[in-house]
């Protein structure tokens, strides 16, 4: 290889992993740190420092107030973790690529794809699902107005729609319409019941509002 390539070709590769390191959380990062491990290869350096590899890791999650520790792989996400580990069904596995919005929690109170966020990136940190909404009977007011205006036909991207208002409402009470529309366009409803889960919204922060 001529000296210049070579140098061009060591150039890209420092971008690269450069890149990756930027990405460690996502799923390009588990699929390279994966096919890395196969080689024997313990870490990577990149222009941030060295960043170590493992095929397992336990962690520490905090999930609706309990906390659960356990062993999970580099390429493990948080909505596998919460479905198929931990039985917490309510967060819904519909694309599985970050489309969709079914698969919605609220992380340290900020709404996530549990399906393109790593299970390894939540260790240590606070998660809750649509599970950890209602207290004992008492429903919260966005699941109580979503019942009442009819905003669910046939519910599987509810739970989602759910969590995103949550964390809406919890730094806007008193919402534009345009305002809700904005904050839930990142969910979709393939039955189209748009109009009632906007009212649903509305009404939700009209409880919240009122102390209900």
């Amino acid at each position: 290889m001529h000296e210049n390539e070579k140098k061009k070709t060591q150039g890209r590769e420092v971008s690269r992993r450069a890149f990756i390191k930027g990405m460690g959380g996502g799923a390009l990062g588990a699929a390279v740190s994966t096919q890395l491990l196969a080689k024997g290869v313990s870490s990577v350096q990149t222009s941030a420092g060295t960043v170590p590899l493992f095929a397992k890791k336990e962690i520490a999650l905090n999930i609706n107030g309990r906390s659960h520790s356990l062993v999970v792989t580099a390429s493990e996400t948080l909505l596998d973790v919460l479905r198929d580990r931990l039985s917490l069904t309510g967060s819904k596995k519909i694309c599985d690529r970050g489309e969709c919005g079914g698969c919605t929690v609220l992380l340290e109170g900020e709404p996530v794809y549990a399906c393109m966020y790593l299970a390894v990136r939540a260790d240590g940190k606070n998660i809750t699902t649509i599970e950890g909404l209602a207290i004992q009977d008492r429903l919260h007011p966005v699941q109580k107005s979503f019942i009442d205006e009819d905003a669910y036909q046939c519910g599987f991207c509810t739970p989602g729609f759910i969590m995103s208002s949550v964390a809406f409402l919890s730094k806007n009470q008193n919402p534009t319409p345009a305002e809700i529309k904005e904050a839930l366009s990142g969910n979709l409803c393939r039955c189209g019941n748009y109009a009632h889960i906007y009212k649903a919204v509305q009404a939700a922060a009209k409880k919240i509002r009122g102390g209900v």
